[in-house]
């Protein structure tokens, strides 16, 4: 049958298939699913296709959205805007559900989504809460008494919740948080730096980071001690995001004052590369590492840019536009199941 078809048309056959066997291949190594890019200065959720890079659409949120969560099941996220409250999303159809009130001036921040609760920071009011998306109310406030109570990081346990606290230059830590009042212990660690904001857990559970906005640093507590074990100087202008890998060998820092996502080793504390991501101070920034350690996307504020790092390589993937004055922040993965 070959002898049949010409030799110049046998190639061109060839290569069209080389070219989608490539193009299936890459799509079959992102798992489904949508980036959700917070888009601060636009006041909306952009909802990306994470192969092209596509806006597929705009949701409009409060203004200045700050951080957002998802469902595991990727059908519901939730965007907090400290003026206004939190928002209820509807990912397929990308439409707002409804609007949640967590109180005058409470100034929501970070969220969290969790055996189908929504905690969420206040920093107004020093707290945090949690809210029942099932009947629609909140459920709790607990007083942390510290001063900018900032972002949300769990433990596997379930129980114990960490959260930054800025203007009190301190970690919070909730014991039995899921039980809520009067069953919660919370207790306020100091750390040496100025402003922490930054903040995750080691995969084991062993350590706590926290990047220092205020001075450039970053802090390592003792989860069992409850003590900082180390603070170590890094130089950064504007270190507003911090996340571990997966695999806890390599923790990533965002510097948007120089437009650098630093690398660190995190046995050695040493930094392991200083990448690139823009040739300016990109402002306020996002970070999602996903699960399988792959990539890392970077929410670059003043840049209106989503930047995607190769984990393996560490360089830049790709960079998407997000539109003009469109301010990307916080990321965050919804899964399409």
């Amino acid at each position: 049958m070959s002898q049949l078809i010409p030799r110049s048309i046998r190639l061109v056959l060839s290569s069209v298939i080389a070219l989608a066997s490539i193009s299936i291949a890459t799509a079959q190594s992102l798992p489904a699913g949508r980036l959700l890019v917070l888009l601060r200065n636009a006041s909306a959720l952009a909802i990306v296709d994470p192969t092209s890079g596509n806006v597929l659409g705009r949701v409009p949120v409060g203004r200045d959205p700050h951080e957002v969560a998802v469902t595991p099941d990727g059908t519901t996220a939730f965007v907090a805007s400290p003026g206004v409250g939190i928002s209820m999303i509807d990912v397929r159809s990308m439409k707002e559900i409804r609007r949640i009130d967590t109180g005058t001036a409470s100034a929501p921040h970070d969220v969290l989504y969790t055996g189908g609760k929504l905690y969420f920071t206040a920093e107004g009011y020093k707290s945090i809460g949690r809210y029942d998306p099932v009947t629609n109310k909140v459920e709790w406030m607990l007083g942390i008494g510290q001063d900018g109570t900032h972002l949300l990081v769990l433990a596997k346990d379930q129980q114990t919740m960490w959260v930054p606290n800025r203007g009190s230059n301190s970690v919070s830590v909730i014991d039995g948080v899921t039980g809520g009042p009067p069953r919660y212990k919370v207790m306020a660690i100091p750390v040496p730096g100025l402003t922490p904001e930054g903040i995750d857990l080691s995969p084991d559970g062993s350590e706590l980071w926290t990047a220092t906005r205020g001075d450039g640093a970053v802090s390592i507590v003792d989860t069992i001690t409850r003590r900082v074990k180390q603070s170590f100087g890094l130089r950064l202008v504007d270190a507003n995001r911090l996340k571990f890998t997966p695999d806890g060998g390599r923790v990533l820092i965002l510097d948007g004052g120089t437009g650098t996502l630093i690398v660190i080793d995190a046995k050695s504390h040493k930094a392991m590369k200083q990448l690139k991501v823009a040739d300016r101070d990109t402002g306020d920034g996002g970070m999602y590492v996903m699960p399988d350690g792959s990539r890392a996307y970077l929410g670059l504020r003043d840049d209106h840019s989503v930047v995607e790092v190769n984990l393996k390589t560490l360089e830049v993937a790709h960079r998407y536009p997000m539109g003009a004055d469109s301010g990307p922040g916080c990321i965050n993965w919804a899964s399409l199941q």
